[in-house]
């Protein structure tokens, strides 16, 4: 099969993946927040008695569809990492890449570790996703970024597909010509893009789901087609979204039910794809309605 998704804590799963065999990790780990991240997905249609009211005095009526959530939260962040970065490290291809999606919590700590282990010359970029969205605190400047390290397992040996980025339009196209402006210019290090709307078609309800646009741009950047791409971070599967509309497989593993869920609902029309972990885990709902002789083995 091409892709495939594995319920599975995320060490013990890449322990069974052979050395120097992945050309892209990326992994967007918890941000040790401290609290429990949710969402709630609702749905919410006109209705004349509804619950709330709306724009121009109009009245909706909102239902609860689903919730998902887990735990963010580690006493020591660094020692839970550490172990699965050696991992990473590992497994990572001779031409790779690992690009790691922090905050500003711990990306310093972060990146001393991965200097550790992948050695300072390895380090390639720090990327900084920067969004406009949500509360701002008066007593300091609002936090509307996210921090991307970037590392390769040999300096003089990666992959980086320039012809391949997507492009971005020139803020002063009168400095440059029309040849430029018509083709547009390479993104910086600095990348303006949206988070995932709340409202949108893209939404899959997972607390902590990262924008399809970022991960096609670091597809395309650091892998070939028909390359594998590891998320061993999954949560709603974004990184497997990218490589699937990029011609990539994928291998995505999470040990979160809800994250599983999710991807099983996003994926559902995707047909080479091989579930591993226990199948009662990975759809419960499904297992309960049919006899136990009847239930597939997915190992």
């Amino acid at each position: 099969m091409r892709h495939r998704i594995e319920f599975a804590d995320n060490l013990d799963a890449l322990a069974n993946i052979a050395s120097l065999s992945i050309p892209l990790i990326y992994i967007d780990p918890p941000f040790n927040t401290g609290r429990r991240q949710k969402r709630t997905t609702t749905r919410s249609v006109a209705a004349q008695e509804g619950n709330h009211r709306g724009f121009g005095g109009r009245t909706y009526q909102t239902t609860r569809m689903s919730s998902a959530s887990y735990a963010d939260s580690f006493e020591n962040y660094l020692a839970f990492l550490e172990p699965r970065l050696r991992e990473a490290h590992r497994v990572l291809a001779e031409d790779g890449t690992l690009y790691v999606h922090l905050d500003q919590r711990e990306v310093h700590y972060v990146k001393v570790l991965l200097d550790q282990i992948f050695g300072r010359s390895s380090f390639l970029n720090e990327i900084i996703w920067i969004y406009d969205y949500g509360g701002r605190p008066r007593d300091r400047w609002p936090a509307k970024h996210d921090n991307i390290l970037v590392y390769v397992k040999d300096p003089a040996r990666y992959i980086f597909n320039v012809d391949e980025i997507d492009r971005e339009p020139y803020m002063a196209p009168g400095l440059v010509t029309p040849e430029k402006v018509a083709l547009g210019k390479l993104p910086s290090d600095s990348w303006w893009h949206t988070i995932v709307s709340p409202t949108g078609k893209e939404k899959t309800g997972y607390p902590t789901q990262k924008p399809l646009g970022v991960l096609k741009r670091i597809v395309a950047a650091s892998s070939r087609p028909d390359d594998v791409v590891l998320d061993f971070f999954a949560g709603s599967g974004t990184c497997g979204a990218a490589a699937l509309a990029l011609g990539r497989r994928f291998h995505l593993i999470d040990n979160n039910p809800d994250s599983i869920a999710t991807m099983q609902k996003r994926f559902e029309n995707v047909a080479e794809i091989t579930f591993i972990g226990s199948a009662d885990d990975i759809d419960p709902e499904r297992a309960e309605e049919r006899p136990s002789s009847e239930r597939p083995s997915i190992d």
